[in-house]
């Protein structure tokens, strides 16, 4: 009985097979599309991701890369 009162405690992103990352980019994009313009346009150029990734080798970081991912990709 108790894994049945456990197992209703579970999110239902984490019970649908998603990350609340997945589930949160989803529904910001779903808001982002509900916005009329100017909002629109405003919050879709705010929609892209920048970071950098560095490759350690012998303990120590290499140059990083610098990446800009839409989150749409």
């Amino acid at each position: 009985m108790a894994s049945a009162a456990s197992s209703a405690a579970v999110p239902f992103w984490r019970a649908a097979g998603m990350t609340y990352i997945t589930y949160s980019n989803i529904c910001a994009s779903l808001v982002r599309g509900c916005l009329k313009e100017p909002y629109r346009s405003e919050a879709l150029s705010r929609e892209k991701v920048h970071f950098s990734l560095s490759k350690w080798v012998g303990g120590k970081p290499e140059k990083p890369v610098l990446r800009a991912d839409s989150a749409a990709d």
